[in-house]
């Protein structure tokens, strides 16, 4: 399976307080390792300012808040990420 968190070094207006994209992009790596030791993740981070792609255009474009974290290139949730989200997504896969 394999993680991908978009984000940037600025955090986003609106999760001021929240996690960091990187934070995020780590407390993943960890969390999913504890959660399912079971698995292979292969964890991917891309810092959207400079890579051009669909969801790297989506965000520049307000399309979706960051850090925004795929499952499989499927969209599993985006701003301030819930765990729960992710193990539901991960489970279903």
């Amino acid at each position: 399976m394999k993680i991908t968190v978009y984000g940037t070094e600025v955090q986003c207006a609106s999760c001021v307080g929240a996690p960091s994209s990187i934070e995020t992009y780590e407390w993943l790596q960890s969390a999913l390792g504890r959660k399912y030791p079971e698995h292979h993740f292969e964890f991917e981070y891309i810092d959207f300012e400079t890579v051009e792609d669909e969801f790297s255009e989506a965000l520049k474009q307000d399309e979706w808040f960051y850090p925004l974290v795929l499952l499989n290139g499927e969209v599993v949730d985006e701003g301030v990420v819930q765990l729960r989200k992710v193990y539901a997504a991960i489970d279903q896969a």
